[in-house]
């Protein structure tokens, strides 16, 4: 199976880490990614995470059933964008297993974030 493709950037070499982000089908406020959220792949995550809180309006949804792996930075990365939103929340649906534990162990309580398995 190829790697994804990370949205406007270079084809994915096979065995490297790559994510793609698009907008939720349906007209659903959000965005949906698949692939890694890591090192590599930061810029683009914070890219559209920055986009998606541009857009923002009550209640925007995070879609990351294919997502195979996100690091601490990247959590914080949705941590800080949502706690940087004018009101409202992020839901985030079918996160990797790391997500919810990290937002627990560093911003517990955090309302702005309902996680959604």
């Amino acid at each position: 199976m190829d790697a994804p493709h990370v949205a406007g950037g270079p084809p994915a070499v096979p065995g490297s880490a790559a994510l793609e982000v698009s907008p939720l089908p349906g007209g659903r406020p959000g965005i949906r990614a698949r692939g890694e959220i890591s090192v590599l792949t930061r810029p683009s995550w914070e890219q559209a995470l920055s986009k998606l809180a541009r857009r923002h309006a009550g209640v925007s949804y995070v879609e990351l059933s294919d997502v195979a792996f996100v690091d601490v930075a990247g959590v914080t990365a949705l941590a800080v964008t949502a706690m940087n939103l004018p009101d409202g929340r992020f839901v985030v649906e079918n996160p990797p297993p790391q997500l919810p534990r990290v937002l627990e162990m560093f911003w517990p309580g955090l309302d702005r974030i309902e996680v959604a398995l």
